[in-house]
């Protein structure tokens, strides 16, 4: 069943109603073509990057930077470095973004620079492991955060933790498929609130400081590490921190005005973040040592219960909003990605179907879900997304050199945004860096078989997009038409 015969049926249901003053009203109302609609503004773009940048990381673990970095003065200047770093990473990216103003980010933009081999691989990692175990990854994060007030003094059952984390990609999913005005406005409360949190734990940083508690900042430089190794190791954990930055680009095509919001939400979110930051690592250090600061479990809970009690109740309620923003941050970007590599035929077609009713890509949205709640039982994926990590900043860097590339190949292409090609260089140094520093530091068989994974997907990208084999596509024609029926969706109008 196609596109018409849908819109045929519905007619037909809408004919026989006998409302005829609701018809006309509808009749009255323009008819909006069946692609995902440009529903994004400003303040939610902003919101979309600050809400997925800013997830538990900084309330619970900022350790680990300050761990390779020896002194407090090293660590804070890395986390303004990587700030830095970030915001140029995110030009590089409004260049491509605005040159070429499709969704899917890094896909689309790899596609264009190096064809469809390179761009498969990368839809293949991300759609397959990177974005649906992230999502996992934060769900758990939050279920551990909303379950531990009902168990006081002992850790909640791995269950419960496990069931709530679904729970909460089953809501996430829903909010996203029903509407993306309601998944922007769940995302810009949830961005707000974490925003408050982090106002509230700077401000009580800053009273702690005009009270004269500054012993931990006096001799900030006393203890730096002098290994090269040690302070890579603290950029490449603080970059971490700061993972999100380019989550604008996977939904170009949503945006109401991608030309100017697009570099304007990155110039505006990612200072703001890199702000945040160093402000609550500032005020961390006013309330602990740093010796108390790497062995606190959650560093946030343990600073509002010395300084903000007896309200220290709210710095975990606002880690839950926290998480809960970001996995759902996560997830609408992610299912863009999979709706665009469903719509150049990566991915089977079905994920590249949008709601008749709603316009959202509800299809790769419920498939993004699927693999999340699949990532969740195993007993521990952290390990696994530590050792796929490395391929992201392959990607990253990857990107990088597109710009370079597309600079020589594309000379054509309008950039209404154009940075420096010194950026996109040392971006992909960086990335280089990022790639190899941990394979160096800790050699591990893990990382190969990560590489077999990525490029096993030439297996599948041979026969099922290159050569287009017949009986594959006989088996999938009456699965996608029942899939159309049972989710109401119609392939998007393709205007690109």
């Amino acid at each position: 069943m196609d596109e018409g015969d849908i819109r045929k049926r519905k007619e037909s249901q809408n004919g026989s109603t006998g409302h005829n003053v609701d018809c006309q009203t509808k009749d009255k109302q323009p008819v909006k073509a069946t692609v995902l609609q440009k529903d994004v503004g400003l303040l939610s773009a902003i919101c979309l990057i600050v809400g997925t940048m800013i997830g538990s990381g900084i309330f619970i673990s900022p350790k680990a930077v300050l761990l390779y970095s020896g002194a407090v003065g090293p660590c804070l200047l890395i986390w303004a470095a990587c700030g830095v770093l970030a915001t140029l990473g995110a030009l590089c990216y409004a260049e491509l973004g605005t040159m070429i103003t499709k969704s899917g980010g890094e896909y689309s933009y790899l596609s264009e620079a190096f064809g469809s081999v390179v761009a498969y691989l990368y839809s293949w990692t991300t759609v397959m492991v990177l974005k649906p175990s992230s999502l996992a990854i934060i769900t758990l994060s939050f279920a551990e955060y909303a379950s531990t007030p009902f168990y006081p003094g002992c850790t909640p059952p791995l269950v419960v933790t496990k069931c709530l984390s679904a729970a909460a990609i089953f809501l996430i999913v829903g909010i996203n498929c029903l509407s993306v005005k309601l998944a922007s406005y769940v995302q810009n409360f949830f961005t707000i609130a974490k925003l408050f949190i982090i106002l509230v734990i700077v401000v009580a940083g800053m009273v702690m400081l005009a009270q004269g508690n500054t012993e931990n900042l006096s001799n900030a430089f006393h203890g730096t590490s002098s290994s090269v190794g040690a302070v890579g190791l603290a950029f490449y954990n603080g970059l971490w921190a700061y993972d999100g930055w380019n989550q604008l680009n996977f939904i170009t095509e949503e945006l109401k005005d991608p030309y100017r919001d697009l570099p304007l939400a990155i110039l505006i979110a990612i200072p703001l973040v890199s702000v945040c930051y160093v402000l609550v690592n500032v005020a961390y250090f006013t309330a602990m040592t740093t010796t108390e600061l790497l062995l606190s479990p959650a560093v946030a809970v343990t600073f509002g219960d010395r300084v903000l009690y007896p309200m220290s109740w709210i710095v975990p309620l606002f880690v839950v909003f926290s998480t809960f923003g970001s996995a759902n941050g996560s997830c609408f970007t992610a299912g863009r990605l999979a709706y665009v590599s469903g719509r150049e035929g990566h991915m089977v077609k079905i994920l590249s179907y949008i709601s008749l009713k709603r316009y959202t890509p509800a299809p790769a949205l419920i498939f993004n879900g699927i693999l999340a709640i699949f990532y969740i039982i195993p007993a521990d994926i952290n390990t696994l997304i530590n050792y796929f990590s490395f391929a992201q900043w392959v990607f990253y860097g990857l990107t990088a050199l597109a710009l370079i590339v597309m600079r020589f190949t594309r000379k054509e292409l309008h950039r209404p945004v154009k940075v420096p090609i010194v950026i996109a260089g040392l971006m992909v140094l960086v990335s280089c860096y990022l790639v190899l520093a941990p394979i160096i530091d800790k050699p591990d068989l893990e990382y190969l078989y990560c590489t077999v994974f990525i490029f096993s997907g030439l297996l599948l990208y041979y026969p099922f997009v290159y050569r287009k084999v017949n009986w594959a596509q006989n088996i999938m024609r009456p699965i996608t038409m029942h899939l159309q029926l049972l989710l109401e969706v119609v392939p998007s109008e393709n205007t690109y």
